[in-house]
């Protein structure tokens, strides 16, 4: 695979930028929505298999994301701009589980540009993926069951740690960011699908925050908390919010507080969780969301992507502004 090197961001796009900073650095009026002023950037082929699983943001403002049936990752400007990074290899005879089909979920990104994917296949593709700061081919640094369905990622820059939450098998796993051989970090029948009448979604979307690992649970529509412990090793399952129907991935508003924005897939909306359990939501069908996956926040903006799963609609990136006077 010949090797690519990440767009620079156009004049036009950087404007964006600029002013989004500008905007975030105003505090909200009493009374001002969390999340403002959303907008459509980009429209994906769906019949490519172009649907945006997961999101993570650059400095720049510019986001990656991985097409899950495409098997690839996307470069995202904020002006819409959208180039191939890297394509997953094929696998002749994906025997996913739930899915049965070869998909790329999570990604997060490292301070130094190195970008970390989830791929599964019910093969011995199946792990975390690197593709290097100037691109190149993926390279496989750990290799994860082939009953595993590997969903959220999260890095732990500090303690070199990567977390995958396991959809099928109810596990968050951890590997060395160097690669090597997976722990099952934490198992628990919280992190598990619903048997028999669940879609077979247990632990989706996962992030480091505060000291602990952060898990939403899909079938379930819950929103977990698993301290780490000095030792690294995982505390006991904490369940912070219920009630989140097709709840996906998630982040957190501010680094300070445990309030977040939550992907709820099967309702197209984009909810604010508060430390209560409460929730709120911030962003519809009406303003384009078409079963979100994810969510990510970069300054002062809001990045959400849509699917389209069951929505048959156009996969799409959508930004809004962040009123950082709120969500706390």
């Amino acid at each position: 695979m010949p090797r690519l090197t990440r767009l620079r961001l156009t004049a036009g796009a950087a404007t964006a930028v600029v002013a989004a900073v500008v905007l975030a650095a105003s505090p909200a009026a009493a009374g001002e929505p969390t999340v403002t002023q959303p907008h459509i950037v980009a429209h994906f082929d769906k019949a490519a298999g172009q649907t945006p699983e997961n999101i993570t943001v650059e400095p720049d403002g510019s986001a990656d994301l991985t097409f899950a049936s495409a098997r690839q990752i996307a470069h995202v400007t904020p002006d819409g701009h959208t180039a191939i990074l890297a394509t997953l290899p094929d696998e002749p005879n994906p025997n996913t589980p739930v899915l049965k089909a070869a998909t790329v979920f999570g990604i997060v990104r490292a301070h130094d540009g190195t970008l970390y994917v989830n791929y599964a296949t019910g093969t011995g593709k199946t792990g975390i993926w690197r593709i290097g700061p100037d691109g190149g081919a993926p390279r496989q640094i750990a290799q994860l069951p082939a009953t595993a369905l590997p969903n959220g990622l999260a890095l732990d820059e500090r303690h070199g740690v990567l977390y995958a939450a396991d959809s099928a098998q109810g596990i968050v796993w951890r590997v060395p960011r160097a690669g090597g051989t997976p722990t099952a970090w934490v198992r628990d029948t919280a992190l598990t699908p619903v048997p028999v009448t669940g879609a077979g979604f247990g632990a989706n979307g996962v992030k480091i925050h505060d000291g602990a690992v952060w898990v939403s649970n899909s079938d379930r529509g819950t929103l977990l908390r698993v301290p780490v412990r000095p030792d690294g090793c995982a505390g006991p399952v904490e369940t912070r919010a219920t009630g989140l129907d097709h709840i996906d991935d998630f982040t957190f508003v501010t680094p300070y507080g445990d309030t977040v924005l939550a992907a709820l897939i099967g309702d197209d909306e984009v909810a604010e969780v508060h430390p209560d359990g409460t929730r709120a939501a911030v962003l519809t069908r009406a303003d384009g969301l078409a079963n979100p996956t994810s969510v990510a926040v970069h300054g002062g903006t809001v990045y959400v992507d849509s699917a389209a799963y069951f929505s048959q609609q156009a996969p799409n990136l959508l930004l809004a502004r962040l009123n950082r006077g709120l969500g706390r």
